[in-house]
């Protein structure tokens, strides 16, 4: 049984992963940056772990908020072509 569960170990961590992540690009102004929060918070992401107090409350600057809004947005749509842009603002 330990060699399976070694095995498995062993796998997920040598294994290739498909993942993508929408992210915010760097260098974008804060207003820029909260546009593309504010729509895809307003479209379909999960933003309610962003709000104060929330469990991503921490750190609390608008490029890590940013991340966290496009990139659930990004999820929630599947990962289909297009929805991580946010006008320029985000790519994966």
């Amino acid at each position: 049984m330990a060699l399976i569960a070694y095995l498995v170990l062993f796998m997920a961590m040598t294994g290739h992963s498909t993942a993508l992540y929408c992210l915010c690009k760097q260098g974008l102004s804060q207003s820029v940056l909260q546009k593309a929060i504010d729509y895809a918070c307003g479209a379909g992401a999960d933003c309610t772990p962003i709000l104060q107090n929330g469990v991503c409350w921490n750190p609390n600057t608008v490029q890590d908020h940013c991340n966290y809004a496009v990139n659930s947005y990004f999820q929630r749509k599947g990962q289909t072509p297009g929805s991580c842009d946010f006008a320029g603002a985000a790519a994966t």
